[in-house]
């Protein structure tokens, strides 16, 4: 078994058990909020449901990329473990940490010849990223070596869906998502967007429903027109502080596609301070985006 590093941005929103279970290092995304700094996956000093918690009362959070010195001293600390690694990072669409991450690399190809840094552009997000690199994981595992797995990760990338939608249209508006108009009149009529994340990584909105309910049906529905190219398989779902609305999407889709290998976690900060609370998201290979 070639036993490379395998790493990622805390962005992934990848649960501990799965970090622990399978070696996964994590470089953590900075964030804001009440003018006090904090650290994304295991540094966070704000659980997930007190930063929730936050922005429903008015904090407003910001995040910040790794900066090309962060990810240079996040690499130096794992190459003198003396082993290759492979890290996948957050959707160079929606953050400049890929490009922070390939530049560290580059610089650091120089001083470690001897070993391999191969830096992916995952093009997801959240729990998206996360399954792509549990994939990852298990072809590691399997014994494929650092470029075998490279390789095979390229091959799913444009297979691994993501479906979203939100419970507040304010947060997609303060991105530049939708238009305030668009924000105060889907308040009003209860109008939820169903988005996913394109070829390129971008979220972007696909159609729009009205009620909650129904926007959580939608996510499944997404999923029964793409998930037949692969068949019964791992999914993910992640949640801003919404667990009930999670398990109802995972009830559904095992109801409707006989499908019951469910990983549900929180949608962390990194993402949670774009989409607020309230937002659910489902990810698993399909037949196209």
């Amino acid at each position: 078994m070639n036993e490379f590093i395998l790493s990622t941005d805390s962005t992934a929103d990848i649960p501990d058990h799965l970090l622990k279970e399978h070696q996964i290092a994590v470089a953590n995304i900075t964030y804001r909020v009440d003018d006090v700094n904090y650290l994304g996956a295991d540094h966070k000093k704000l659980t997930d449901p007190e930063f929730y918690q936050k922005m429903r009362e008015g904090s407003t959070p910001q995040t910040s990329q790794v900066t090309p010195e962060q990810a240079l001293n996040f690499f130096e600390e794992l190459l003198k473990e003396g082993r290759d690694i492979l890290h996948l990072t957050f959707s160079s669409a929606l953050s400049g940490t890929y490009n922070s991450m390939k530049m560290a690399a580059e610089e650091l190809r120089e001083k470690y010849p001897e070993q391999k840094i191969i830096v992916i552009d995952s093009l997801c997000a959240s729990m998206g990223e996360a399954l792509f690199v549990c994939y990852a994981a298990w072809k590691r595992k399997e014994g494929l070596s650092i470029d075998e797995t490279a390789d095979y990760l390229k091959e799913i990338r444009l297979h691994l869906c993501h479906g979203f939608t939100v419970e507040d249209l304010k947060y997609l508006h303060r991105g530049g998502r939708v238009s305030k108009a668009s924000a105060i009149v889907g308040s009003v009529l209860g109008i939820k967007p169903i988005l996913h994340v394109d070829d390129e990584g971008r979220l972007v909105p696909i159609s729009k429903v009205r009620g909650r309910r129904q926007s959580l049906n939608a996510l499944v529905d997404y999923m029964g027109e793409r998930y037949e190219a692969y068949g019964k398989q791992p999914v993910f779902i992640s949640h801003g502080d919404c667990i009930k609305d999670a398990e109802y999407v995972a009830s559904q889709v095992k109801e409707r596609f006989g499908i019951s290998d469910f990983t549900i976690h929180f949608i962390g900060p990194a993402i949670g301070s774009h989409s607020g609370p309230g937002t659910v998201a489902i990810f698993f290979l399909g037949s196209k985006r």
